[in-house]
């Protein structure tokens, strides 16, 4: 849910509470009149959308809605106007707001939930000011504890293409010519240059072309281009570092120096890449 929707109902609560207390009778005796009765009518375009399809009242009662919409337009005790508005939050809070929370943590995984209770116990705690912890205390634990939901989410669905992955470099490693690093990032020297070594803050000319351990290519320099050692992913910026300009090398790159649990375009999560990369220069 954007943060916009959600604070519709706000908007919603105050426009309400600006009507006048002589209720919603029309008396159109000039062009301001009329205009202002005309401005009535096009906001409610998309109002009983949202009212039902958001909202969730049932249009059984819609009659009660409408009585409600009155009282709020005639209300003008500020205790009074307070109430209504905190009732409306509260329903936008347990329904679209938790809803949206629980599909960012567990997609469309219907076996589990957050704990409503809990999230409108917190919810309401941190307006109230007696939270246990910070709002930015709340919003690290909650990043943290969501990559790791979602990791192990990611490791049950790909447990196989995980396992794959591993597989392959483990026989890999034990091939004529293939180098280890004590990162686990794997290499094999095709052509041995004699130039100068980048730095972590080097740019480099480079050729490249990436493949999935089935060979599928997945990325194609096609030309020379320029980037950033410190600027890759760890297992370009480790073997970049210790290739000579003139060097062509392919490496062999382990999930944990590539992209991880992240699905990355055409390359899947845990994914080793193959990338068959030539140094050709170190930008002056």
């Amino acid at each position: 849910m954007k943060k916009g929707t959600f604070f519709m109902m706000l908007a919603a609560a105050a426009s309400l509470a600006s009507c006048t207390a002589q209720g919603p009778k029309a008396n159109l005796k000039s062009d301001v009149d009329s205009l202002s009765y005309m401005m009535g009518v096009t906001n409610t375009q998309g109002l009983m959308e949202y009212v039902q399809g958001r909202l969730g009242v049932d249009s059984a009662y819609v009659a009660d809605f409408i009585k409600g919409l009155e009282q709020g337009c005639k209300e003008t005790d500020a205790k009074q106007k307070a109430y209504l508005a905190g009732m409306q939050i509260g329903q936008q809070v347990s329904g679209d707001m938790f809803d949206y929370n629980n599909r960012q943590i567990f997609g469309q995984d219907s076996t589990q939930a957050l704990n409503k209770d809990n999230f409108l116990a917190g919810f309401i705690a941190a307006v109230k000011k007696q939270s246990i912890v910070t709002t930015d205390s709340a919003s690290a634990y909650v990043r943290l504890k969501a990559e790791l939901i979602k990791s192990k989410a990611l490791e049950a669905k790909y447990a196989d293409y995980k396992k794959q992955n591993e597989e392959f470099l483990a026989n890999n490693k034990s091939k004529e010519g293939i180098q280890t690093t004590a990162s686990g990032l794997q290499y094999k020297i095709i052509t041995k240059g004699t130039g100068a070594l980048p730095a972590d803050t080097s740019r480099v000319k480079v050729n490249y072309k990436g493949t999935m351990i089935d060979g599928t290519e997945f990325d194609s320099s096609k030309e020379p281009i320029t980037l950033a050692v410190n600027r890759v992913i760890p297992g370009w910026t480790e073997a970049l570092k210790m290739m000579p300009v003139g060097s062509k090398w392919e490496l062999y790159i382990p999930q944990e120096l590539g992209y991880g649990a992240q699905e990355a375009g055409k390359i899947k999560p845990f994914s080793t890449l193959i990338f068959e990369v030539e140094l050709v220069d170190i930008e002056k």
